[in-house]
């Protein structure tokens, strides 16, 4: 028994109403609704929102939406974990092993990645699973801004150190999460003792915040990955 979780509050401030902004007709947190409903991993579909739109929208697809979130947990200062605990609270499902958190703009999702990410995690006992990628280029590369017209490099040990002889960084994908329930419930920290990672290919992980990842999003749909 497994419960997805899709967070979609409404408030966006780079694109109004992001999670449901149409990608080829279809609302694109659609997209993840149908993906996590085709994987069969889940015994229930939920989408935690304070938008009585975007709960018709998840309706429609398949989704539940057994409460409307409360504004005070629906802030941009809110974290996705206190949402899902808000969530798990609302919908008393604290006796199941495990919760997916998917968001809603992760429409290039697949349901091989779901189903590797969770084998993972309950092969291995982990509590927590984040789905990450690589970054394009290493942040210990980074320069760093003295005043407007001068920069120098931050990490200052790896000026002269080969790009292959770097340590290697990843980072959160921004489209999945899996928690072993009672460590997401008894534990404070971010990252709980016993967290792994999964890694997602980069096109499908494309992080939505300007309109022209919009445009990218809808033609790598439309040519790309269908």
């Amino acid at each position: 028994m497994t419960i997805c979780i899709i967070p979609a509050r409404k408030g966006s401030k780079r694109i109004k109403d992001k999670n449901i902004k149409k990608i080829n007709r279809k609302p694109i947190i659609s997209y993840v609704i149908e993906t996590a409903i085709k994987s069969n991993l889940f015994t229930r579909v939920i989408v935690t929102t304070d938008c009585r739109k975007i709960s018709n929208i998840a309706i429609k697809y398949g989704a539940e939406v057994p409460f409307i979130r409360n504004k005070k947990i629906s802030d941009d200062y809110t974290s996705t974990k206190d949402v899902i605990i808000d969530c798990i609270n609302n919908i008393s499902s604290e006796n199941v092993p495990y919760h997916f958190c998917i968001y809603p703009t992760a429409s290039l999702l697949t349901i091989k990645d779901l189903k590797n990410a969770f084998k993972k995690i309950k092969k291995k006992k982990y509590n927590f699973l984040v789905a990450t990628r690589e970054f394009n280029y290493s942040p210990l590369r980074a320069f760093k801004i003295l005043n407007k017209d001068t920069i120098k490099f931050q990490f200052q040990k790896y000026l002269n150190v080969r790009s292959q002889d770097i340590p290697k960084l990843i980072h959160d994908s921004g489209t999945f999460y899996i928690y072993k329930t009672k460590a997401l419930l008894r534990e404070k920290n971010i990252l709980p003792q016993k967290t792994t990672f999964y890694m997602i290919e980069r096109l499908r992980s494309l992080d939505i915040n300007y309109p022209e990842d919009l445009r990218l999003l809808s033609f790598l749909h439309k040519f790309l990955l269908n």
